[in-house]
């Protein structure tokens, strides 16, 4: 018998949350959701590489995203010139604050994108996106003022151990996040993805990544390449092969506004993951660029879109106001 394609583990979860999942509202924008709590994919990386296919994912982001984390940027420049705007709703929450303050220019979206590309000292003020993965992974802030380097202890970690079963990079910061925070120390953005642990077994290393809210539709696809990408290049680091990825999940849920374009992806029928293969250049995790990740053989089902809901994080009136105008237009479009 004939192996299930292991892309039905994210189409059985898809099904489950259209049949089973409870009715939810985002407090900050009203956007409603279906969910369901704690459950668990996992891929076999030496297999093959989990980009899924019965819907096109964004593969560029997934490699100028991971590499803006590796290398400890928080500042949206580098993604915005690269024509990478996933990132590109948080700062400018920032600023839309301090413009309705009377403090800057009022400015649209896209004219505030096109600005942080143009203007490289208006990007050093205004597209800082602080308390982000990267800055976390790789700079966490110590209370003594120094800043610890997660990353670059495990992976130097399993070289020295490589049975450690402490290997973990953490970016959950409760100084910072939601009414635990100063005011104006709270991180505009929602930590979803917020944990994830590194293990070697038979000369292999397997990664499992704690997600607290999972947009199964719109984000988990692109969650679970850029996370599977990130275990090929520990594995390299480590001198080890690619294990598992395994992918845990609190609140998993499906946008009410995504349902249809589910109700379609799930008419489609898997076709075989593709091959990754870093370049040889690749040692270490700071020695890895995106083009150094080639991919072979991926072919998919056309894309299907569905807008993004930027929700969570720390809560100001202004904001709160400006999603709920965004929901409704998009709701009378």
């Amino acid at each position: 018998m004939d192996k299930r394609h292991p892309e039905y583990q994210y189409l059985d979860l898809l099904q489950e949350i259209l049949d089973t999942g409870v009715r939810q509202e985002d407090k900050g924008s009203g956007a409603v959701t279906q969910s369901v709590f704690g459950r668990q994919i996992r891929f076999d990386l030496s297999e093959s590489f989990p980009l899924l296919t019965t819907k096109k994912v964004y593969w560029k982001g997934v490699l100028f995203e991971l590499y803006w984390f590796l290398s400890g940027q928080s500042n949206i420049r580098f993604l915005s010139e690269n024509g990478v705007h996933i990132w590109d709703d948080y700062p400018y929450k920032i600023y839309r604050e301090r413009a309705l303050r009377g403090e800057l220019p009022e400015m649209t979206k896209e004219a505030f994108v096109q600005k942080i590309i143009d203007d490289a000292e208006f990007a050093r003020v205004h597209g800082e996106l602080p308390r982000i993965y990267g800055e976390l992974w790789r700079r966490w802030p110590a209370k003594d003022g120094r800043t610890v380097d997660q990353l670059r202890w495990v992976v130097d970690e399993l070289r020295e151990d490589p049975d450690a079963h402490n290997t973990l990079v953490n970016a959950w910061n409760p100084e910072y996040l939601y009414a635990m925070a100063k005011p104006e120390e709270a991180c505009r953005f929602p930590i979803c993805h917020n944990m994830y642990q590194c293990n070697i077994k038979n000369g292999k290393l397997s990664l499992q990544l704690y997600q607290r809210s999972a947009d199964l539709f719109l984000g988990v696809p692109f969650n679970i390449a850029s996370y599977a990408l990130l275990a090929y290049v520990l594995a390299r680091a480590t001198g080890t092969e690619p294990g598992e990825f395994v992918h845990t999940f609190g609140d998993v849920h499906i946008y009410e506004n995504h349902i249809e374009q589910v109700k379609e992806q799930l008419t489609r029928e898997p076709m075989p993951f593709p091959k990754l293969t870093l370049a040889d250049t690749v040692t270490d995790i700071d020695n890895f660029l995106p083009e150094h990740a080639l991919l072979e053989g991926y072919v998919s089902h056309p894309s299907i879109k569905g807008e993004l809901a930027p929700v969570g994080g720390y809560r100001t009136k202004s904001w709160e106001e400006y999603l709920q105008k965004s929901q409704s237009g998009r709701k009378a479009s």
